[in-house]
């Protein structure tokens, strides 16, 4: 792998930058900043001002409406989006089920979703956990029986990622329930169906992104079935791959770093800066050292991945950048010290409690990350993967 970066690259990544100059409104970048849930209203204008750039689902081919960048120029693209406070698009239609319909569904389902995804006309919930089977989909118990032009869905699902503001819901089911991996299919439903019921579950930042959702004889289309039926598992991976892969967050962990270095610049020790003290800055640069070990392994992973290589790197990916966001955040909660205590209104108002003006929402995501070790599969079974495939167990 060459560690120097083509010139190309950076002329890219100043190219971002003027556009987010120019483009991101003020407001949308104070609220994305405050470590929030995003507003669906800023998801939705912030996705509209990127696809008339063109630049809306950024690892998208130019022939789906994408701008068609290297994995390298889509990790420039979202580091300096989240840098600069951009919020964030709708992870669930960009990043996990556009590409699976692109890649396995026909002509009809990709003009029907592909285009007002982009145009952020439909949202979209991801239906995979489910209560007794979260890393271990296999065990799902969701039904889908054919009754003629449709398919009728039962079950139950859990941790829904902002479903409570989709059109669509991606769900894997049983078809054939006796056949285990091979008995599983890739549906698409509509969220406001008859019998489609979403409950919200509210997190213990006190915020809400997250629910379940019950099927209760949902009638599905025979049409909104992707690829083959009982192929869902092989469409499971490939999706899973993708998100494990981004899970990383490399991006995201360098904006959290960046933050961690403003609130240790503010907070006071003694006569000076908590930032000078040197054993708290030796720990922020033993985060620094593994945020760079972890960018050249996501620079290794996009060479492999590019020539065609098969290793785990996801689960690996995944592995680390969770586990150092979770560090990360454990540091800012410590340099706010009294502040990193306080729940935060998500809307500033007059009463708001005292603090640095970057501590609101600092606690509320530190509490959402405890849960990036389990979702997308959890730690333990991403090293599972790894010895299976390394060690041959």
């Amino acid at each position: 792998m060459d560690l120097m970066l083509h010139p190309s690259y950076e002329e890219f990544r100043q190219e971002v930058r003027a556009f987010l100059a120019e483009k991101l409104p003020a407001d949308m970048a104070a609220r994305a900043r405050r470590g929030f849930h995003g507003t669906q209203e800023d998801r939705k204008n912030w996705t509209k001002i990127l696809a008339e750039k063109g630049w809306a689902g950024p690892a998208w081919p130019v022939e789906l409406g994408g701008p068609g960048w290297d994995p390298m120029r889509v990790m420039i693209f979202e580091e300096e989006c989240l840098l600069a406070g951009a919020p964030e698009v709708d992870v669930s239609g960009f990043r996990l089920v556009g590409p699976v319909i692109y890649t396995f569904g026909n002509e009809e389902q990709k003009r029907r979703f592909l285009a007002p995804t982009r145009s952020a006309d439909i949202f979209w919930g991801q239906g995979f956990s489910e209560p007794s089977a979260g890393s271990d989909l296999a065990a799902l118990s969701t039904r889908a029986v054919a009754d003629g032009d449709a398919y009728v869905v039962n079950g139950h699902k859990i941790w829904t990622s902002n479903v409570q503001h989709a059109d669509f819901i991606f769900t894997l089911v049983k078809t054939a329930p006796e056949a285990k991996q091979k008995g599983i299919s890739f549906l698409i439903i509509d969220a406001r169906a008859p019998g489609v019921v979403i409950r919200p579950i509210v997190d213990i930042g006190e915020g809400h992104s997250l629910n379940e959702v019950f099927f209760d004889n949902v009638r599905v289309p025979l049409e909104n079935l992707i690829g083959e039926e009982n192929k869902g598992w092989s469409y499971a991976k490939f999706l899973l791959d993708n998100e494990r892969a981004f899970s990383a967050e490399v991006p995201r962990n360098k904006a959290n770093l960046q933050r961690l270095k403003a609130f240790a610049t503010e907070a006071p020790d003694g006569a000076g800066r908590l930032i000078d003290n040197p054993v708290f800055a030796v720990r922020i640069a033993q985060l620094e050292v593994e945020l760079c070990s972890l960018e050249y392994l996501t620079l290794r992973a996009l060479t492999q991945k590019a020539s065609g290589g098969d290793l785990p790197v996801g689960s690996m990916l995944k592995i680390r950048g969770s586990e150092l966001m979770q560090k990360i955040g454990d540091l800012q909660i410590e340099a706010l010290g009294d502040h990193g205590s306080i729940v935060y209104p998500e809307l500033p108002s007059d009463n708001m409690p005292p603090g640095p003006a970057d501590a609101p929402g600092a606690l509320a995501d530190f509490l959402y990350r405890r849960a990036t070790t389990i979702y997308g599969g959890s730690n333990e079974i991403q090293r599972t993967i790894i010895a299976k495939t390394f060690l041959e167990l």
